[in-house]
């Protein structure tokens, strides 16, 4: 993740590697992700946007 994700639809950016390249994204969460973190894409919603949530996901969350 490249800038913090700030939680409902606050975005903050990742960088995704798509064969061997960067891509970068606006992402949105449905609770704040810290900067550094690694996410998991859920959903493309378009025009370089997607939804995404913490990964690995904790147990008991």
């Amino acid at each position: 993740m490249i800038t913090a994700i700030r939680g409902g639809e606050r975005a903050g950016e990742v960088r995704l590697k798509v064969d061997g390249l960067a891509h970068y994204y606006l992402a949105f969460a449905a609770t704040p992700i810290a900067a550094g973190a690694e996410v998991l894409v859920i959903n493309h919603r378009g025009a370089r946007q997607v939804d995404v949530e913490p990964w690995p996901v904790e147990e008991g969350s």
